[in-house]
């Protein structure tokens, strides 16, 4: 039976959260003197009531925890977070349809990238930092985030982080999860500081290094500036996002084993982090074949530019330096595989994860030994580690649910009127979390045209995307409300 009382005590808790989080917002605003000052006020006394609420609703809640109302939780927090985070966008009418904004907030927190807001310099320095702020907080996980800040306020913390981390394989650091997450959001935060700071000496102003950062670090894709990163026309701009998308999407729990146990060997020998660099390499040495050859682009600027895209889309950030929809297609379809695959499990990517096609190649090597030699004992083995069968299953039935979803989105958005090659772009983009679709709504333009059903539907596939698919999907298995 779910214990519906631990749950409104949660995400009670966890809203006074959020509301804090408008308050540095607000702060901001205050201090620019700008329009959303009221907003943000109207914003935090609404999610602070909403908090006593729950609270309340949950006084009599015991502490105990169990696996399905971790993933009750987990899911709905981050409904609860982007309805509640929506409310700045509304209140201060910047955005005015309750769907967008929802859109926009639910975007944010799942770092998939994607706007309806078609000239985001028009927000105002508050609102434009609540935008980042999301994405930021998102990147690891909201609920991971709080283990790691408050480990007391969520209880069965590894309930918790099996239901919202990414990957098939969780590592822990120590046997308290709570030092886990301290360490990776340690390592998270350090990345993003260094990344403000290189962004300052490449001229940036302030208030822009520390939003860019922030969105690179999240791998969530959310500018200042319509026009990106390109926006600065800076080769130093360029090289310092493609460092830092490529670090963000190298697992947290192998950057901590190589920075703080020097173990830079498991680092190079690791199965994920070497398909993760040899897609990298590869992808990027095509597109600037095809830049070179096809579009006319000096060999410097082509190799810049396909690293820098191949970097945007593998790690799931969605940032430009260029618009690739003017390119060939076939850099389209090379893009779309990088996004599929996405970076490394346990890192703030989207994407299936490399260490899911490591698991998916090494089975179907197994299986062609096995057509040679019927009575062989083959194990999947992934960096010396046996796969058990259970997790080929659950690998299999991901791949398949993950196609399924986007055939599905497919057909709807087929239905509603939007042409076949967008559909199908934007269903894998939202599903991966990576923004950009290829055509249609490119980099340089909004996904405000789509229609509001679309976008509900879009905001739904972004979650399952960010929460792997089943932590979602199990909530609507009639056996998951049943007593035993």
């Amino acid at each position: 039976m779910t214990n519906l009382k631990i749950v409104y005590k949660i995400i009670g808790q966890l809203l006074f959260l959020e509301a804090t989080m408008m308050a540095l917002c607000a702060g901001l605003s205050l201090y620019c003197n700008e329009d959303d000052v009221l907003a943000f006020v109207i914003s935090i006394a609404i999610a602070v009531a909403g908090s006593y609420v729950l609270r309340y609703m949950g006084r009599e809640a015991d502490n105990s925890l169990g696996r399905r109302d971790a993933y009750l939780v987990v899911t709905l927090t981050w409904v609860a977070f982007s309805v509640f985070g929506a409310l700045p966008y509304l209140i201060s009418g910047y955005i005015n349809n309750p769907t967008d904004a929802f859109f926009e907030t639910m975007s944010g927190f799942t770092t998939t990238g994607c706007s309806i807001i078609d000239d985001v310099e028009r927000l105002p320095h508050g609102l434009l930092m609540w935008r980042t702020m999301t994405q930021w907080i998102g990147g690891l996980g909201i609920v991971f985030f709080t283990i790691a800040v408050l480990p007391s306020m969520v209880g069965g913390n590894v309930k918790v982080f099996a239901a919202e981390a990414t990957g098939p394989m969780r590592a822990k650091l120590h046997p308290r999860l709570s030092t886990t997450a301290k360490w990776i959001w340690t390592i998270y935060i350090g990345l993003t500081l260094s990344c403000a700071g290189c962004y300052y000496l490449s001229g940036m102003g302030l208030f822009d290094c520390v939003n860019y950062a922030m969105t690179t670090t999240a791998t969530g894709g959310f500018a200042t500036h319509n026009e990106s990163t390109a926006y600065f026309n800076s080769p130093y701009v360029d090289y310092t996002a493609i460092a830092f998308m490529f670090l963000s999407g190298v697992s947290f729990t192998l950057l901590y084993s190589t920075l703080f146990k020097g173990r830079i060997r498991q680092f190079f020998k690791n199965a994920e982090f070497k398909l993760y660099i040899s897609i990298v390499i590869v992808a990027t040495l095509m597109i600037t074949g095809i830049l070179l050859y096809d579009q006319g682009y000096h060999l410097l600027d082509a190799l810049r530019t396909s690293l820098f895209q191949v970097v945007s889309f593998i790690t799931t950030t969605g940032i430009f330096s260029d618009d690739a929809s003017q390119w060939h297609h076939i850099t389209w379809v090379i893009l779309g595989c990088c996004m599929i695959v996405g970076a490394c499990s346990g890192s703030t990517t989207g994407g299936m994860k490399c260490i899911r096609a490591v698991m998916l190649f090494t089975i179907i090597r197994n299986e062609i030994k096995r057509i040679l030699h019927p009575r062989a004992v083959l194990p999947v083995k992934v960096n010396g580690n046996n796969i058990p069968y259970s997790s080929q299953v659950t690998l299999l039935a991901f791949f398949t649910a993950y196609i399924l979803l986007c055939l599905f989105t497919f057909v709807i958005m087929i239905l509603t009127g939007i042409d076949s090659t967008n559909s199908i772009t934007i269903a894998i983009s939202c599903a991966s979390n990576v923004g950009p679709g290829l055509e249609m709504i490119g980099p340089p333009m909004s996904w405000s045209m789509l229609p509001d059903a679309t976008k509900w539907l879009l905001s739904g596939l972004m979650l399952m995307g960010r929460l792997e698919i089943f932590s979602v999907l199990v909530l609507f298995s009639p056996s998951f409300w049943k007593d035993n």
